[in-house]
């Protein structure tokens, strides 16, 4: 299994409910297609660079997770259909220096939601 980390912006017009439901989804979609979550981010609403789908502002959330290639393609293929996400990046960590980087960054946003 390979190191990924999934980045994904919500329309910031979404409820509280709506954001929470969005974002199971996507954690579901990783685990069913064989994933494994390590840890997981929400950075909250943020200004966006330049505006997307007329939107300034987006609900930022971050997932580290272990799987495979296929997973992947599913993954962005959930993203590219779903009306409430309006951008994605998906990074694969692949030498011993990024995986070591990557666990790092499991640590603090494992640390970050404990608290």
């Amino acid at each position: 299994m390979k190191h990924y980390e999934t980045l994904f912006v919500l329309k910031p017009t979404l409820t509280d409910e709506e954001r929470q439901e969005r974002f199971n989804f996507i954690k579901e979609v990783i685990e069913k297609n064989g994933g494994k979550i390590a840890g997981y981010e929400h950075f909250g609403v943020r200004k966006l660079a330049y505006p997307i789908q007329k939107f300034e502002r987006g609900d930022y959330y971050v997932i580290y997770f272990e799987g495979t290639s296929e997973g992947v393609k599913e993954l962005e293929r959930i993203y590219r259909i779903t009306e409430d996400i309006i951008r994605f990046l998906t990074i694969k960590y692949e030498t011993k220096k990024d995986i070591t980087a990557w666990e790092k960054m499991v640590q603090r946003a494992n640390k970050a939601v404990q608290e």
